[in-house]
């Protein structure tokens, strides 16, 4: 199972971001993308604030009844990651 999750943010300078997180048991694979850039960066590591998010969103989805596999695969994900 995987599943598709986005946010947007806006950056120090004030230009917004699109975060895209496609989570799997295994892997989360990462998408950003600046307001200002015309392409989606996909070799950029994701920095704390982006699993912080992710997590964020993962466990307001598990209170609400959804998400809470994921959560777990993303905390393990995140350790291994060493963010």
């Amino acid at each position: 199972m995987h599943k598709k999750i986005s946010w947007t943010e806006r950056c120090e300078d004030g230009v917004k971001r699109e975060v895209r997180a496609e989570v799997r048991h295994r892997a989360v694979k990462w998408q950003f993308k600046r307001k200002d850039d015309e392409r989606w960066d996909y070799d950029s590591s994701p920095s704390a604030a982006d699993w912080d998010a992710l997590e964020d969103i993962l466990k307001r989805r598990r209170d609400r009844g959804r998400g809470g596999t994921l959560l777990e695969s993303v905390r393990k994900l995140r350790a291994r990651a060493d963010v």
